[in-house]
This record gives C-alpha cells, sequence and structure tokens, in this order.
C-alpha cells in the first residue's frame, strides 16, 4: 500500500520510520517532511494546510492511506476534506479534533461527564478575567484557548503576574486568536504522564506511559517550549493508576464524545497529573505527542498500520497493542536560544554515527538539505533517542548518543529522565 504523511517534525519521522516496517507498506511520501524523513519517504513539497491540494496528491498517487501528524491541519478539518473525496486517513474530524483545538470546549466536556481535571472558568473578555483574579488562589494557570504550539500555557505565581498574563493573552494577542478565549485554572502539583491512545470512535487501546520535560532549561527553568525531551515507561504510572484512568478518564473521554455527536477516531493524547487525590486531566490532544512519540513508538511491537487502519474502520477491539519490555529516552537537541530567537542554516555533524547502531535512533525536527550537507533549520533541531533495559541505561545511551551529533550553538538540557533516580 502507499502511505502519504502530513508533517514536518520530529514526530512525523519517527511515523515514518515505524510504517517503513510494515509489511504492508510499499511506498511512503511525506508533505512537506524534512531531511531525516527523506531516508523512508519522498518528500513533496505541498503545505500541511493545503488541503485541496494534499488530496488533489493523495488521488493521484492513489494513496491508500493518509496519516495526519499535526494538530493545525487536524483542527482545520483536513480529514473531512479527505473523508468527502472517498480517501482513507488517519485523524479526527473537525468537529472531534476540538477536543484540543479549544481548551474552554474540553473543560467543559470533562466538567459534564464528571471526568477528573482541575477547577476552572473559561473567560472571553480580559477585564472580567482580571476582575476573577482578584479573588483567585496563587499560583494559578492561565491558557489560551486555542492552538499555541504547545507554548500557551502560563504558570502565575502572583497576581501581577497572572494581570500580564492576561494581558500577554487576551489583549497583546501573543498567541493569535488562540487568545480570544482563556481559560483560568487551579495549579496542580504531582507528578506529570502522557498516555497516548489509539480510538476507533467506542473502543480506547492505551500505549505505554511517558513523560515530557517542558522547560527550557535545566530543573524545569525557563520558558515553556514543545518538549525538550521525554522518557518511557513513567515509573510512577502504576497498574492501579492505569486501572482508574481506564474506568474514570479514558473510556469516559470516548463515550462523552460519541454522546456529542463527535465520534473520535484516532489518537487521543492524555496530558494527566498524578495529584494526591488521585490522576486529573491537564490537557487532551488529537494527535501523538511531539517528542512522546519518540518514545513510545521505537517500543511498540504491533504493526502500526494494522492498528490506525482498526481504528478507521471500527474493528480496534480486535486488537491487543504490545510493547517491548523496555524503555527509551529522547533528548531534544535544539539551537541555542530556543525557543525565543535563534539562528538557522549550520551544518549538522555526526548523523551517520547512528547507521547500524541497533537501539540508537535520530528523528529530524528542524533540519534542511544545504549545499554542504544537513543544516538546522528550527529550534528543535533533532530527537536523540535510545533504548535500555531499563529507564537509568536508556538515559545513559541517549546522552551517550547527544555527543554523537553537533552544530554550531547546540543546545540540549542534560536533565532529561532524572525523575527517574527518585522512582
Amino acid at each position: 500500500m502507499k502511505v502519504l504523511i502530513v508533517g514536518s517534525g520530529g514526530r512525523e519521522h519517527v511515523i515514518a520510520w515505524k510504517a517503513a516496517q510494515s509489511p504492508k507498506v510499499d511506498k511512503i511520501y511525506c508533505a512537506p517532511g524534512n531531511a531525516g524523513i527523506e531516508e523512508y519517504a519522498e518528500c513533496v513539497n505541498i503545505g500541511v494546510m493545503d488541503f485541496d491540494a494534499l488530496a488533489a496528491f493523495a488521488e493521484e498517487k492513489q494513496i491508500d492511506l493518509t496519516i495526519v501528524g499535526m494538530d493545525d491541519p487536524l483542527v482545520g478539518g483536513i480529514a473531512d476534506v479527505f473523508e468527502a473525496r472517498g480517501l482513507r486517513v488517519f485523524g479526527p474530524r473537525k468537529n472531534a479534533a476540538i477536543l484540543e483545538g479549544s481548551k474552554a470546549f474540553s473543560k467543559d466536556l470533562m466538567k459534564k461527564y464528571h471526568i477528573p481535571t482541575a477547577a476552572y472558568e473559561n473567560f472571553t473578555d480580559a477585564d472580567t478575567a482580571l476582575e476573577y483574579l482578584k479573588t483567585a488562589r496563587f499560583p494559578i494557570v492561565l491558557k489560551a484557548d486555542g492552538l499555541a504550539l504547545g507554548k500557551g500555557v502560563l504558570i502565575c505565581n502572583t497576581l501581577q503576574e497572572a494581570q500580564d498574563g492576561v494581558k500577554e493573552i487576551m489583549t497583546d494577542k501573543k498567541f493569535g486568536s488562540a487568545g480570544n478565549c482563556m481559560v483560568i485554572e487551579e495549579f496542580m502539583t504531582g507528578r506529570e504522564v502522557s498516555v497516548l491512545s489509539f480510538v476507533d470512535g467506542r473502543t480506547i487501546r492505551t500505549m505505554t506511559s511517558a513523560q515530557d520535560h517542558k522547560r527550557a532549561g535545566d530543573g524545569d527553568t525557563g520558558l515553556n517550549t514543545g518538549g525538550m525531551g521525554t522518557f518511557s515507561p513513567s515509573p510512577f504510572y502504576t497498574k492501579e493508576i492505569d486501572e482508574y484512568c481506564q474506568k474514570h478518564i479514558y473510556q469516559p473521554t470516548v463515550d462523552a464524545m460519541a454522546a456529542e455527536g463527535r465520534e473520535f477516531k484516532g489518537i487521543i493524547f492524555f496530558g494527566l497529573m498524578l495529584t494526591k487525590d488521585g490522576p486529573k486531566v491537564l490537557e487532551y490532544n488529537a494527535r501523538f505527542g511531539d517528542p512522546e512519540a519518540q518514545v513510545v513508538l521505537p517500543r511498540m511491537k504491533t504493526d502500526m498500520i494494522e492498528v490506525m487502519e482498526a481504528c478507521i474502520d471500527g474493528t480496534l477491539d480486535q486488537v491487543d497493542l504490545e510493547f517491548e519490555d523496555n524503555a527509551a529516552v529522547c533528548v531534544v537537541v535544539a539551537s541555542g536560544g530556543y525557543p525565543v530567537s535563534y539562528e538557522k542554516g549550520f551544518l549538522i555533524s555526526g548523523l551517520d554515527t547512528f547507521k547500524g547502531k541497533d537501539g540508537y535512533y535520530v528523528f529530524h525536527a528542524g533540519t534542511a538539505k544545504g549545499k554542504d550537507g544537513i543544516v538546522t533549520n528550527g529550534g528543535r533541531v533533532l530527537g536523540v533517542t535510545a533504548t535500555g533495559a531499563d529507564l537509568k541505561e536508556a538515559r545513559a545511551h541517549a546522552y551517550e548518543a547527544v555527543k554523537w551529533v553537533d552544530f554550531e550553538h547546540k543546545y540540549y538540557r542534560n536533565d532529561i529522565g532524572k525523575a527517574i533516580d527518585e522512582a
């Protein structure tokens, strides 16, 4: 079969790598792709939001399955366009992708269906939000309602910080129209855990757990980013916690979306906080996490393409997901200055070192082809992933591999997975 992947980051690279392992797949295309994805796919220069051009390409090339990696096209309705043209697509329709596209919608859904989450209020007016803050307890969390590249969340310790945050999101529109509405919610404490899942509208199959590191600096300091590294599995995500989440969070979310007439087929990413009062939902995403996918998919034994087809066909109840009894750690290698300002175009050395080394992977995020080789082309440049018998071994391998690659102004956190030492 022929597969088209929509996207250009590390997530799409690992999806292409995993799709290439399926005996069902003969040819992979990626739009627009990146320099690393070219190892597994033919990259085509079509933008992720050009739905008509993507659908026309899928028709022309007789694509059997399109996998949408990114949030923007899903929230924009790419699945609806493809389905209307009789094309098979993996990813939720627009009315289901709102689960990620609007934090206000997802909070209201959880409230209505009694899914554990933080207490909150929604605001569409800055003055009303500012008035509310005068009676709030701190710290408190401000969230831009719409998509903001994973950066539209502000944790405010004081009233002044919160007032500045409201101005940033709602008045100055730092995150564009994503800030037309804002969620203000209680600050929860505990361990964060990410659980990705496949969904076919009725049935849910959860993947192995992972944990992301959002802040730019060591010790969880600095600005929020799209993610600086991940590890899997989380030692804090126990069998008891999983059983609770299956009963009170995972299946209820799928059922709630169906009850609302928003049947969800694709990936639901559950961002959880393990609080003293039990697990609660921090956020939902409607696609694979990035860089969570870089530690979850390398551990997955089941044919990813078979699972995706079962989601489309509504036969996920006939599928069992299997994962390796090992661990994985991904360290994001970024451009110095990310997530604020950084330069592009620096030549990357050492990429060939990964070839033939079992259990060591380098997934490209912000790269491009230059005249002398592969160059940096984004804030997050590479996801260096390694597996091991356990998390400590995987972490040691990942940091060993980070030294194999180099470019000017290379930056990475030194403490990815350090929390495992406390488990």
